[in-house]
């Protein structure tokens, strides 16, 4: 939902919903889930508290509704790298690392949204972490399946291998610990990546 346009000019050209979920994402991101209730989001979306209720139930609907979006950014991810480099799964691996390293300077500022709102939301029952527990366990299989497909050695292990430091990069990133995090993580995937390969691969 990014866009380069001045907000009021782009916020006025969307319909009621999308403008609803343009301004949940921009203050969910720079203010957080808790800190951010009804009114102020139909403030930004120029709307009104009621109008958010028709398109959404509760708080919580929209919450979940905004990480479902969040979410299909990042398996839309999967689906590019497939297009990208069909038939080559190890290419299709560093695309997806690639695709992390290229939006962490966005995260530097703003935080990973999954890792964000879970921190807010204890609850496991809560919809929107149901939201992100699922998109984490489709992401998980489908990297596990890329793996296989590239010949690695114990598939699920290489993911996990992939996945913490894909996951440690964002983090890393975000509280500034580590310098050149984007260069250091195509590094170390690449070096998961060969060294797991099997020979001939």
């Amino acid at each position: 939902m990014a866009s380069t346009a001045s907000r009021p000019g782009r916020v006025a050209k969307l319909p009621p919903r999308e403008r609803i979920l343009d301004a949940a994402e921009e203050l969910f991101q720079s203010e957080g889930i808790l800190r951010v209730g009804v009114q102020a989001i139909a403030e930004r979306a120029e709307t009104t508290k009621a109008a958010i209720y028709r398109h959404f139930e509760t708080k919580d609907a929209l919450v979940a509704e905004w990480l479902r979006i969040v979410a299909a950014d990042y398996q839309a991810a999967f689906d590019r790298v497939g297009t990208e480099h069909p038939g080559r799964p190890r290419e299709q691996i560093l695309g997806l690392a690639r695709f992390i390293a290229d939006g962490l300077p966005t995260l530097s500022h703003r935080g990973c949204p999954f890792i964000n709102s879970l921190a807010e939301l204890p609850d496991r029952s809560h919809p929107a972490r149901q939201v992100i527990e699922q998109h984490k366990a489709r992401q998980t299989r489908r990297l596990v399946a890329l793996c296989a497909d590239a010949g690695l050695g114990d598939p699920e292990q290489v993911a996990a291998e992939i996945t913490f430091v894909l996951e440690g990069a964002q983090v890393s990133k975000q509280n500034g610990s580590i310098d050149r995090v984007g260069e250091r993580l195509m590094t170390i995937v690449e070096s998961i990546v060969d060294r797991r390969r099997a020979p001939g691969r």
